[in-house]
């Protein structure tokens, strides 16, 4: 009986995969049409500080053809992303409680929505003040041409970067919620985490001094901010 469910686990596993993987290559299908547009658009936060005389290249044969590509199956995904979520939600659902139902759907909500609020403060904030203080520091006479490939590298490593940044408030309230930290004991910490914060920010980030300290106070005002929740359900729990 045992090895019977089991098995349908897995099954009912494959199942929900097989459908995140026919939701990613559904949107791929519907975005590929748009992908130069789209690159286009990842790529407003440079060409807005390039000399009217420069312009991006392609340093590759391929890469004007498979760069817009490699982009529109990132958006893919996290236009997939709710679905998919959904599709886990509804595999795991089944083995809880009704409180930790709740409690689980809220924090994958709150997951999707701060990964989402990182790649929106990293394209609207981080990128035009970071491409600002790159191209305004060239040396005179060396003219800024940025490789279409490179350039897209770079923005989804910071992307990515500033995103899981988000995820802090989350992992904060988990390890809280799990009884593996308290908030006075974090509290405590809080000048090492500042300083981790910075030194994070220093590895994930280009080498100045702008995109260390974007991500280093945010990460820490996201330390905060998942103290003041993990404080208000403890209190609310009692």
């Amino acid at each position: 009986m045992e090895k019977n469910t089991f098995m349908d686990s897995l099954i009912e596993l494959r199942s929900r995969l097989i459908k995140c993987s026919i939701a990613v290559v559904f949107c791929f299908i519907c975005l590929i049409y748009f992908s130069n547009e789209i690159y286009q658009t990842l790529a407003e936060p440079l060409q807005a500080f390039l000399p009217a005389n420069s312009s991006m290249i392609a340093t590759e044969v391929a890469s004007p053809f498979l760069t817009p590509l490699k982009l529109t199956f990132f958006v893919s995904l996290l236009v997939s992303m709710p679905y998919s979520l959904n599709q886990i939600w509804k595999f795991i659902a089944p083995g809880m409680y009704q409180n930790e139902k709740s409690l689980s759907f809220l924090v994958m909500l709150s997951s999707l929505l701060l990964f989402y609020a990182g790649i929106v403060f990293t394209y609207f904030l981080v990128l035009p003040l970071v491409f600002s203080f790159f191209t305004g520091s060239a040396p005179e006479g060396i003219l800024v041409m940025t490789d279409i490939s490179r350039y897209l590298d770079f923005v989804l490593s910071m992307m990515f970067a500033f995103s899981f940044a988000f995820e802090i408030p989350v992992f904060i309230f988990l390890l809280i919620w799990s009884g593996v930290s308290s908030p006075e004991s974090l509290s405590a910490k809080r000048p090492y985490v500042i300083i981790g914060c910075f030194t994070v920010g220093m590895f994930v980030t280009p080498p100045d001094v702008i995109s260390q300290t974007l991500l280093a106070i945010p990460a820490w005002l996201l330390f905060e901010g998942g103290l003041i929740m993990a404080r208000l359900f403890i209190r609310n729990k009692n």
